[in-house]
Formats: C-alpha cells, sequence, structure tokens
C-alpha cells in the first residue's frame, strides 16, 4: 500500500512556501495563505503539511507582507488565477490570511476573485500593551500567540521570526480597506467565508471576529481558550479539521449541509461551556 503523505516543503527564499499533496493524490484546492505581523511562510509548515495530508495545496505566495507597502501595490489577482490555472476542474481556490494577512485577504478580496476566504485571528487596530522590558515582551508575546508548547519552542528559536510584531499597530490603510469590504458584504463577494478566532485571543476580542463573520454572513470558528494565532495553537489539529470540513463543502457546492460531519451525545448533557455551534 502506497502512503500518502505531504511532500516536503520547498521554500523558494523566505518570501513564498508551497506544500504539496503526495503525487498519487488528487490535488482538491488550493489555499493561498498571507502570513501576519512578524510571521514568515515556514510559521505554517505544520497547517501546511496537515492539509496537504488531506488533498490541498497550501501556497503562501511571494508577494509584499501586509501592510509593509500601500495595497495598490499588492497583486493577489496573479496568484489566485495562477493557482486556478494549474488546479483540476472543480477544485477551489480559497484566499486565507491570519493577523493582518486576514486583513489583506478580506480587503482584496473583489479584486483577487478567489472562491472562498478563510480568516483567521482579524486583528484590531489597538497595539499590544508594552512590557516593562524585553525579556517580559517577549514572553507576553509567546503566551499571546499560542498555548502550544512545541509552536512556542519554534517561534523562540527562528532567527527569521520577528518578535514584537504583536505591539506594532496594525496599518490604518488596510485596517480601513477591511472594513470597507466587509461593510459591502458577501453580495459583492459572492463566495463563502470561514472566520476562525481563539474565545481567548488577548490580541483581538472574539466580538472582532463575530462582527466580520455577521456582516459578512460567514461561519464562524470559535476555539476554546484559543489564542491568537488559531491556526498554530494547542487546538491546531481540530482547527485544521474544522478548516477540512468546510474546504470540503466549498468543493461540494452548497447542498452539502453545513456540518458534514456532527456529532450526537447519545442522550448526555451538552457542556454549557462549548459555543452554539462550534464545530471545533
Amino acid at each position: 500500500m502506497t502512503t500518502t503523505a505531504a511532500s516536503p516543503v520547498p521554500l523558494t527564499g523566505r518570501s513564498s512556501a508551497v506544500w504539496e499533496p503526495a503525487a498519487e493524490v488528487t490535488v482538491r484546492g488550493t489555499v493561498l495563505l498571507l502570513p501576519g505581523r512578524g510571521e514568515h511562510p515556514g510559521v505554517y509548515a505544520r497547517f501546511g503539511r496537515r492539509l496537504a495530508f488531506d488533498g490541498y495545496r497550501v501556497v503562501v505566495p511571494g508577494v509584499p507582507a501586509a501592510g509593509s507597502v500601500p495595497l495598490d501595490g499588492v497583486d493577489l489577482a496573479g496568484p489566485v488565477a495562477e493557482a486556478r490555472e494549474t488546479a483540476p476542474p472543480g477544485a477551489p481556490v480559497v484566499l486565507a490570511g491570519s493577523d493582518t494577512g486576514a486583513l489583506l485577504a478580506l480587503a482584496a478580496a473583489r479584486q483577487a476573485a478567489p472562491d472562498g476566504l478563510l480568516l483567521v485571528g482579524l486583528p484590531v487596530t489597538v497595539a499590544a500593551p508594552e512590557a516593562s522590558d524585553t525579556a517580559e515582551a517577549w514572553t507576553d508575546e509567546l503566551g499571546a500567540r499560542t498555548s502550544c508548547p512545541a509552536h512556542r519552542g519554534l517561534l523562540a528559536a527562528d532567527p527569521d521570526f520577528r518578535p514584537g510584531a504583536l505591539a506594532e499597530d496594525v496599518p490604518a490603510d488596510l485596517a480601513r480597506a477591511a472594513e470597507e469590504a466587509a461593510a459591502d458584504g458577501v453580495p459583492v463577494f459572492e463566495v463563502p467565508v470561514l472566520v476562525v478566532h481563539g474565545s481567548a485571543d488577548p490580541v483581538s476580542p472574539p466580538a472582532t471576529s463575530r462582527r466580520f463573520a455577521e456582516r459578512l454572513a460567514a461561519d464562524l470558528v470559535l476555539v476554546a481558550d484559543g489564542r491568537h494565532d488559531a491556526l498554530n495553537d494547542a487546538a491546531h489539529r481540530s482547527v485544521a479539521a474544522a478548516v477540512v470540513q468546510w474546504l470540503e463543502r466549498l468543493r461540494g457546492g452548497p447542498h452539502l449541509p453545513a456540518q458534514i460531519v456532527t456529532t450526537d451525545a447519545g442522550g448526555r448533557t451538552p457542556d454549557p461551556r462549548a459555543p452554539e455551534g462550534n464545530p471545533v
């Protein structure tokens, strides 16, 4: 029996990355992922490998980081069109982002015309509070980003990761463009939207994600005790599973049920702490 494992991570510099399904696995779709503040493509290796195992190509396109250049200097229509050209028929192309990358994905959605939007950890414009010294600030930032010990260790040892980035203001023009795009709403985009947010995110409160989700008529996944970097938090396996389930619905069409797989409590009383409708 042939093992269907994701291919190794080919990094072309630190500005782009691709995680491909194994050669014998049919590509079911493509996720174009935009990193957030302080991050680089390699930060998403774990997420990329997991989705690739399920048949979804994950690409971090070689475009300027969110907020580093004016919005009109970022071309996302090109990567979306290229992904469509190389994808099998019926395989959706999704524009995704985390933190400021999520704002950029939302702001560029009309111009890029993806088949879906995945918005993770949508931030607010208020900067994180400053700690009293550098060591304390770094500890606080790691705690704000993730509760996963393995990912904290990777970030702490990563020479390409930029500490302190979460204390930087969200670029005002980027936040404004995302707000304007959300104000236009789903009738303009005409694409499904999935919003993912940690319920204990100290960088951006869950109310932020709820507000965007309501305006975009989006599906909302709240991760119990989740921090800001929801794709790399302690519940990263459950989050990836929720993303794959949403991608399968997107691929299958609107006739599929809201949740392909549901859990029957078997007569037990549901946990009152679990957010209603949370598939994670």
